[in-house]
């Protein structure tokens, strides 16, 4: 048996494509069924439901074979014990450093002042304000970002930005992009050895999926 760990949402649905190229269908709904394993036209294919985080822990410790995840959660993991062989150039965004519209970020970090600064994304973070040499102290928050600098709870936040129309929404600017985000494909080593000849010719057909894709 082969399974795969997926997310609901972004990285669910621009996953379908990909595993059609490798004749996979998903034949269950996850908008419509409570079911967390889902059934393929293949007796020895599943997917499973797990939350975006828990796709590399799922994965690292044979729960699944293979999944998807973003570079975004495989960098806070820390990507041990995974196989990462492909950028599925899905589900993509960036890592980005907001503030209030009338927060001076670029003095406040010429002026060495310490940001205090909210994110789920702690390493990232961490490493990004290291890299440049400013104070921060980090506020972990899970949901809501925008709200911190309106509060007053922090002064930027560190979170994914797609079209930015949330954080102009809730009169927040982009400063400063940390870096690009996109979905990878893991597998599980041990599996990548055990299971190679029905694993191999699902990854050389997401790569050439991938290949073929027009650049976004």
């Amino acid at each position: 048996m082969i399974t795969l760990a997926l997310s609901k949402g972004r990285i669910f649905d621009e996953t379908l494509p990909l595993l059609a190229a490798a004749g996979i269908e998903v034949r269950d709904d996850p908008e419509h069924s409570r079911s967390l394993i889902l059934s393929t036209n293949h007796e020895d294919v599943r997917v499973v439901l797990v939350r975006a985080t828990d796709v590399p822990t799922y994965v690292q410790h044979g729960g699944a074979d293979l999944g998807v995840a973003g570079l975004d959660v495989l960098i806070e993991h820390g990507g041990q014990g995974l196989f990462q062989p492909l950028d599925l150039r899905i589900a993509a965004c960036r890592m980005s450093v907001a503030v209030r519209a009338d927060f001076d970020y670029t003095r406040a970090v010429q002026q060495g002042s310490r940001i205090r600064v909210a994110t789920k994304y702690t390493h990232i973070a961490r490493q990004h304000f290291a890299d440049k040499g400013v104070h921060v102290d980090l506020i972990k928050l899970y949901g809501s970002m925008e709200l911190a600098p309106l509060t007053g709870l922090a002064d930027a936040i560190v979170d994914l930005v797609s079209s930015g129309a949330t954080l102009r929404a809730n009169r927040l600017v982009e400063v400063e992009q940390i870096c690009a985000i996109s979905s990878r494909l893991v597998v599980n080593q041990a599996a990548l050895k055990l299971k190679r000849a029905r694993l191999r010719p699902m990854l050389d057909a997401f790569a050439s999926a991938v290949s073929a894709a027009p650049a976004a």
